[in-house]
């Protein structure tokens, strides 16, 4: 889970210029960021901006080996999901002999790929003014897998396969309907591809954005 701004402070030295202007009180919101289009190349950064609000869940934990002149060597390879359920999510993976550590590796990877979701209601079923599902269709792929996510309306609830459902859950994303391609039980290039999509609410402005 993500530190208190408090407790990252006391630990905290920032060895780029966004920790820096985020340690110095130039940059207060997550959001400003991604506004700004800077990088994030510190875990650190999104403790001391989201904090306790970020929720991890695991979605999947394999094991995994390695041919080397030592012999045949086993790692944990561990996939989480971040988000704070209100338009920010991440993925990320990693490997390790431990599952603590392995998993210690995948949340600090995936805060490095935290990407904001743009929420809306793109149904024209519902056209109500609440952010609960997508505002527009988009798709996502990583290896096999495609993943489409279609607006729906409010009480839909997310159809979509259990893996997915966690990166929506923790995106923001209450309602959707979707369509999948591949092998999905392929847990890693399912959640993947979900964020995939995800990422592509940002690659358009919808009329709403127009006056901003």
């Amino acid at each position: 889970m993500g530190l208190s701004p408090y407790e990252v402070e006391q630990e905290w030295i920032p060895k780029t210029f966004v920790g820096r202007l985020v340690r110095e009180g130039k940059i207060r919101s997550i959001s400003e960021i991604f506004e700004r289009n800077l990088p994030i190349l510190e875990p650190e950064i999104v403790d001391y901006l989201v904090g306790p609000e970020l929720k991890v869940e695991t979605v999947d934990v394999s094991l995994v080996q390695k041919m080397t002149d030592a012999g045949r060597i086993n790692r944990f390879r561990v996939v989480v999901v971040i988000g704070n359920e209100d338009g920010f999510v991440g993925v990320g993976q990693g490997k390790a002999r431990q599952v603590r550590i392995a998993i210690d590796k995948a949340i600090r990877n995936a805060k490095l790929n935290l990407v904001p979701v743009r929420r809306g209601c793109g149904s024209w079923e519902c056209l109500c003014e609440f952010s609960h599902s997508v505002p527009f269709v988009v798709r996502g792929k990583s290896g096999s897998v495609e993943v489409v996510l279609k607006p729906a309306p409010r009480g839909t609830g997310l159809v979509v396969g259990d893996a997915a459902k966690v990166v929506l859950r923790l995106a923001g994303i209450q309602d959707v309907w979707s369509y999948t391609r591949g092998d999905t039980r392929t847990t890693i290039n399912f959640v993947k591809a979900t964020y995939n999509a995800l990422r592509e609410t940002y690659r358009f402005i919808t009329p709403l954005e127009w006056g901003r």
